[in-house]
């Protein structure tokens, strides 16, 4: 409680963990930016967990604030040999915690009134045209525009000369190019975020990269979901428009053909807000497009199902538009096998 009150004028979304062992499925599962681990913990200590988060290369570069309630010198040094980035004495104030996590991420405010569907502009500084090409095409569904520069100089020329919304920049330049990149770019302003691409075994950069003050790092080879997931997070960017629609007389919910682990989180971190907005607006119905769902799993279900059961606690009406393929594997399901599915929107909009 006392941490999300401390961070509530922050654009950050903070999840919980009671325990080390909830700690470690999360920290793998979210990759956050910052961890703030408490030493005294069921189940499995700070301490355990933080070894743990160390040998693995998939999250051991995640930096990590300790909360302890020992401030003696031996026990800071102890945990300080344990690879953290700083740590708070418990009891500990606002401001204090707040002043140490801003040192490590960045907490400025950010432009609520911008969403996904908003142009941005992007400079990419990448030397292989191969990854210059999949990022661009891949990425070409958002109304981004692209330069790209292929040196750490040109990169700079770029910077200086317009203005960007977010900085890409492969961590693998020639000569550690990246790291002067950053430096001047800070040098000469602030509040831009900045993201580095490093390959997921490079944790020696992928911590170097860190402590220079990259806002945020992604792993080569590129997850395509989750570098755009990590640049909207970057820009302070609302990404709701994408899945929650509001039309006429109804909240569209559409879902990606592809629901990854990360596209239905992101979807769930929405949900309850958007509900209520529907109903705010005067709406009795929220339609789910299924349309291009490519595969139904029990990641997908739990979402549909917590829609269903926010909608019913406050008298929406939900329908589920489905192509073939979802409804025959929704008869595999026993929690499925209630719902009833629509062939068309225009089905769905006239029931």
């Amino acid at each position: 409680m006392l941490i999300k009150k401390a961070f509530k004028g922050c654009d950050l979304d903070i999840v919980e963990a009671t325990n080390g062992v909830e700690g470690l499925s999360m920290a793998t599962k979210e990759s956050p930016d910052l961890i703030l681990l408490d030493i005294t913990m069921p189940v499995m200590d700070g301490v355990e967990m933080l070894t743990r988060l160390k040998g693995d290369d998939n999250v051991k570069q995640i930096p990590v604030i300790m909360l302890t309630a020992e401030g003696g010198r031996d026990n800071v040094l102890k945990i300080a040999k344990l690879g953290i980035r700083d740590y708070i004495v418990k009891p500990f104030k606002e401001d204090v915690l707040v002043e140490k996590v801003g040192r490590v991420i960045d907490l400025n405010k950010k432009d609520v009134n911008k969403t996904i569907l908003d142009s941005m502009k992007v400079l990419l500084i990448e030397d292989k045209p191969a990854i210059i090409k999949m990022i661009t095409e891949g990425l070409s569904h958002l109304p981004w525009e692209f330069e790209a520069a292929s040196t750490a100089f040109d990169g700079i020329d770029h910077y200086m000369d317009s203005t960007f919304d977010l900085v890409l920049i492969s961590l693998s330049l020639p000569n550690e190019g990246a790291f002067e990149v950053i430096k001047k770019m800070r040098s000469k302003r602030h509040g831009i975020p900045i993201i580095g691409m490093v390959v997921k075994t490079d944790s020696e950069r992928q911590h170097k990269a860190l402590q220079a003050g990259f806002d945020a790092t992604v792993t080569k080879p590129i997850d395509l979901v989750e570098l755009e997931t990590r640049s909207c997070r970057a820009m302070g960017v609302d990404t709701s428009p994408k899945y929650y629609i509001f039309d006429d007389s109804y909240m569209l919910v559409r879902l990606p053909a592809k629901c990854t682990i990360a596209r239905i989180s992101e979807m769930q971190s929405f949900l309850a807000t958007k509900v209520t907005d529907a109903v705010d607006s005067g709406y009795g119905k929220v339609i789910v497009d299924a349309s291009e769902v490519q595969d139904l799993d029990v990641n997908l279900i739990k979402f549909i199902l917590d829609l269903i059961a926010a909608c019913n606690d406050i008298s929406l009406q939900c329908l589920i538009v489905a192509n073939e393929t979802f409804r025959k594997e929704g008869q595999g399901f026993e929690e499925t096998k209630s719902w009833k599915f629509f062939p068309s929107l225009e089905e769905a909009e006239k029931a």
